[in-house]
């Protein structure tokens, strides 16, 4: 039996509750036959990660971890438009915008 049988679980159909749910978290569309077969083409994809022997390695924090990654002052030398970028603002608090809690839901088509 091969690795894939051993560590990959089988393949799985896709609900009608879990298109739902990755509908209304990625903002897509995934109703019609093109979509579904793409998202189980995507998951079949990433179910090989399984295979992947993972034994003795340490997790990481980043993949540079091995590069020392130099930080900078975040100062604005030129294009300071703030006031005027904020003027758009239906809400804002202090210099930043306020968006609405929530994801916005799909637009259905029939």
């Amino acid at each position: 039996e091969t690795a894939r049988n051993q560590r990959v679980p089988a393949d799985q159909k896709v609900t009608v509750e879990v298109l739902d749910h990755l509908e209304h978290l990625a903002l897509v569309d995934f109703r019609d036959s093109e979509g579904v077969e793409r998202l189980q083409k995507a998951i079949q994809f990433a179910d090989q990660l399984h295979e992947v022997n993972t034994d003795g390695v340490e997790p990481m924090d980043s993949v540079l971890e091995d590069r020392c990654l130099y930080l900078r002052e975040d100062d604005v030398t030129e294009g300071n438009c703030t006031e005027e970028l904020l003027k758009n603002a239906r809400e804002k608090v202090e210099e930043y915008f306020v968006a609405p809690p929530g994801i916005v839901l799909l637009i259905k088509t029939s």
